[in-house]
């Protein structure tokens, strides 16, 4: 497979050619060539499109594929549809399927048949049997067998003297702990952010106190611990506070947070949209604003879809019944791109989606030289649309997206000598 891509703006600190606007030849594979203008053959797959830029391929930490046991929401090849079509050449899959990947087995079954597909799976494994928050699973062995992080996913550890255990078990491999902060003992019936809008609608409310009391418990194990923990889907200014202060006393601590935390706010919660009910939930705008502040700040290390598929019947029904989470791969980059700005740059963008997610986990670092192994992302940052339901590649269509205003398209990804380019008309 022969590949020209014509006229990219090259965006990659690492590379002698960032910033600058280059022809790109990539044959079997391999950045061939990188110049000024490059003379097609042809038999050249030629790539011209206007303002295209061009970064090594994108990651994605927190992404649910549902496979095994629920491949009627998700399946592995249906994942990677959705994951080539946001631009991600990497993803990191969550533990929760039937049954939890909680052994070296189950790891095997995803890092080695996906390891040369268009988007390489890296697996996560749990960090308790069967992800009930009860007894440690065999990490050692999963980290062997290629785990590159351990979590319970969609279920945040509950146990501290559980959780203190794993970060002292993963500390002599250098492992990550990845923990969403939700303390399900305070507002355990809780529907969405506790404030005036819950009152408005007459939803139980699960205060913020409930994320904020986790991630300050578990900074203090970390710090016991003397090991490495990862909190996602942070929303909470004050958990953000937290979370500056321990990275500057020099707690390993890293967090992300998610496309719609940056976007929705609880005020969209007035439609009863189910979509919207997720975990941790939307906040207010201050909480909002914060998210916003710290990503330009880097207090936010990287951005994580929370890419969570649901069947037709777990979103249309009562808010009370509705499963929590949204799908979030395709639509990632349009939402982020929104923010871009004089205070969070283009460059940082694709820093947090590149750089920091793989320097975060220990992943092998994609290079931008002539010849590298071709692990690309091509977009256009400044394309405003309006996101479909056609541009979803998912087995499942849940995302409160559907009908919004994005800004920054995907153009494709070339990784593992395969080429993947979005429809023009999406």
């Amino acid at each position: 497979m022969n590949v020209l891509i014509k006229q990219a703006t090259i965006i990659d600190a690492a590379s002698p050619f960032n910033g600058k606007v280059k022809d790109i030849f990539i044959a079997d594979g391999i950045i061939a060539s990188i110049a000024d203008s490059i003379i097609p053959n042809s038999n050249d797959t030629v790539i011209d499109q206007q303002d295209m830029h061009i970064s090594i391929g994108w990651m994605d930490i927190f992404a649910h594929f549902t496979d095994p046991g629920f491949e009627y929401r998700e399946t592995l090849q249906t994942g990677i549809a959705a994951a080539a079509a946001g631009g991600f050449t990497a993803v990191m899959l969550l533990p929760n399927t039937k049954p939890a990947i909680d052994t070296k087995t189950l790891v095997e079954y995803i890092a080695k048949n996906t390891n040369q597909s268009l988007v390489t799976l890296y697996p996560i494994g749990a960090v308790t049997k069967n992800t009930d928050g009860k007894e440690l699973a065999e990490m050692y062995d999963m980290h062997g067998a290629g785990a590159v992080a351990f979590s319970d996913g969609i279920h945040a550890i509950q146990n501290t003297g559980l959780m203190l255990k794993a970060l002292q078990y993963v500390k002599p491999f250098n492992g990550t702990i990845i923990q969403i902060p939700d303390d399900s003992s305070i507002g355990a019936n809780g529907l969405m952010h506790e404030g005036i809008i819950s009152t408005q609608l007459g939803l139980p409310g699960k205060p913020a106190m409930a994320e904020e009391l986790m991630v300050a418990s578990n900074l203090k194990l970390a710090r016991y611990a003397e090991s490495n923990i990862h909190f996602t889907g942070v929303a909470s200014a004050k958990s953000l506070a937290y979370i500056k202060k321990s990275k500057d006393t020099g707690i390993a601590v890293t967090c992300s947070t998610t496309p719609y935390h940056l976007f929705f706010t609880d005020d969209d919660m007035l439609a009863y949209d189910t979509n919207l009910k997720v975990n941790p939930p939307i906040r207010c705008a201050d909480d909002k604003q914060a998210l916003i502040q710290a990503l330009a700040n880097n207090t936010i290390d990287c951005i994580a879809s929370h890419h969570i598929p649901h069947n037709y019947d777990a979103k249309i029904c009562e808010f009370e019944y509705a499963k929590n989470g949204m799908i979030g791969l395709e639509s990632l980059f349009g939402v982020v791109g929104l923010l871009v700005n004089e205070q969070f740059t283009l460059p940082q963008l694709i820093n947090k989606l590149t750089v920091q997610p793989r320097t975060i986990f220990n992943i092998e670092m994609p290079k931008f030289i002539e010849g590298a192994k071709a692990c690309i992302t091509l977009f256009n940052p400044n394309t405003e649309y309006i996101f479909t339901q056609q541009m979803i590649q998912s087995k499942s269509n849940n995302s409160a997206f559907i009908g919004k205003q994005l800004k920054g398209k995907v153009i494709g990804t070339i990784h593992n000598n395969q080429l993947h380019i979005n429809p023009l008309k999406n």
